[in-house]
């Protein structure tokens, strides 16, 4: 019970944090999607609520689910899926909704306003398109669609119906992330020079299922239902870079290999890619899932500063001197006095700071955006008003990711062509 109440007001303060952090009224001009959680629209929705239907509950749509039974806006009044067992887990989170075995039921039903989709990347396009067509307002997990020609296509078909269309990015809402962009914009901390992102695991990325459901519940390793590493992963990532420099890469280059899991799995298991902006600046992708050792990372690094936004610190290039005791003190016990160090050698290995960094945020802030982000869907959902920009970057973080598998794939430098520029 603790956890939930701590869970809850970190919700409740969340703008409250970042107005503490001096990034509230700064946000809704740099990220003007933002306008969704604050108190005048939480007060406009008050006593609305937007009838849900989610569409494959999963492990992510249990997680909306549990998430989306805490907010007054929201209420699920319908549950589907053609995997008996999830269907029935969820059913069991969200008793009294119907159930349904076909996508085209909660559609075809008048008391459902919205859909979540959270089935596998494959089906994306086939259901939101569905939904936009029978008048639903849509919110999809990411990536957006399989292929860049569907995801321009259901991006056109999304303004096109006038309904709201979120997809599930929801860094977009990470109050850590809010934070570390605008100290990176305001130019504290000079001009990005890179963006560094990995993501390792040890893992076969298997769940445990009945033989005849092998590509269902495994759809992510099969080429047919999945990009694999790069839209299940690298479209969080690819964000950060288009964040930060205020544009889109021109072009993208990398490999990609299968080392370890050989194990009939048609996706690689490895990945190492390069997106190229047009300022000659360099953001990079790496994924192992064979080796966990460094977790995840995500830098944005600047002439006179690193930002680490997974872990919402700041580290100074030239990080303010400590005494001159501490110094030697610090010297002897790391016993660093050495007769290279006195005599010079011809090659001395360049070494990492060992700046500890600051915090940017309060300590204990839990939220990772996925409530947040949410929520908004659910209040623009209400007063039927498209928050800006949202559905832009969402675009782009989904065709990015795939232009940077088709690069693996083909073993070639691709850019994106002009016609999917939006």
């Amino acid at each position: 019970m603790a956890d939930n109440n701590k869970n809850n007001m970190d919700r409740r303060s969340f703008l409250g944090t970042l107005g503490s952090a001096g990034l509230a009224a700064a946000a809704l001009t740099s990220f003007p999607w933002m306008t969704s959680c604050t108190p005048k629209a939480a007060s406009e929705v008050r006593g609305e609520k937007t009838r849900i239907g989610i569409i494959g509950p999963g492990s992510r749509g249990q997680l909306h689910i549990t998430q989306l039974l805490q907010m007054p806006e929201a209420e699920i009044v319908a549950l589907c899926d053609i995997y008996e067992p999830n269907l029935q887990a969820a059913a069991a989170i969200c008793p009294g909704s119907k159930l349904y075995r076909d996508y085209r039921e909660p559609l075809d039903d008048k008391d459902v306003d919205s859909v979540v989709i959270t089935v596998p990347l494959f089906r994306h396009y086939e259901i939101a398109k569905a939904a936009f067509a029978a008048g639903k307002n849509v919110f999809c997990e990411k990536a957006m669609c399989y292929t860049i020609d569907e995801c321009y296509d259901l991006y056109k078909t999304g303004v096109a119906s006038g309904k709201i269309f979120f997809v599930g990015q929801q860094r977009l809402f990470d109050p850590k992330y809010l934070k570390a962009f605008e100290i990176i914009k305001s130019g504290e901390l000079g001009p990005i020079v890179n963006v560094r992102n990995y993501w390792f695991r040890n893992g076969d990325w298997r769940r445990p299922c009945e033989p005849e459901y092998e590509r269902h519940i495994n759809w992510r390793l099969y080429r047919e239902y999945s990009r694999g590493l790069m839209t299940e992963l690298a479209c969080h990532q690819i964000q950060n870079g288009t964040w930060a420099l205020g544009m889109y890469p021109e072009k993208v280059m990398g490999s990609g290999s299968t080392i370890f899991w050989k194990d009939g799995r048609e996706v690689f298991d490895n990945v190492a890619v390069i997106y190229t902006f047009p300022n000659g600046i360099n953001m990079t992708f790496e994924s192992v899932i064979s080796n966990k050792h460094f977790g995840m990372g995500e830098y944005i690094l600047c002439n006179k500063g690193t930002v680490d936004l997974t872990r919402s610190r700041l580290y100074y290039e030239n990080p303010a001197p400590k005494s001159g005791m501490r110094q030697l003190l610090g010297e002897i016990e790391n016993n660093i006095f050495t007769n290279s160090a006195f005599a010079g050698t011809s090659f001395v290995a360049e070494t990492g700071s060992e700046d500890k960094g600051v915090s940017i945020m309060p300590e204990g802030l839990r939220s990772d955006g996925t409530f947040e982000i949410m929520q908004a869907f659910c209040r623009a959902a209400i007063t039927g008003v498209q928050p800006p920009k949202i559905l832009e970057e969402a675009y782009y973080a989904s065709v990015y990711a795939i232009l940077g598998d088709e690069a693996l794939l083909q073993e070639k430098t691709l850019t994106l062509d002009d016609k999917y520029k939006i």
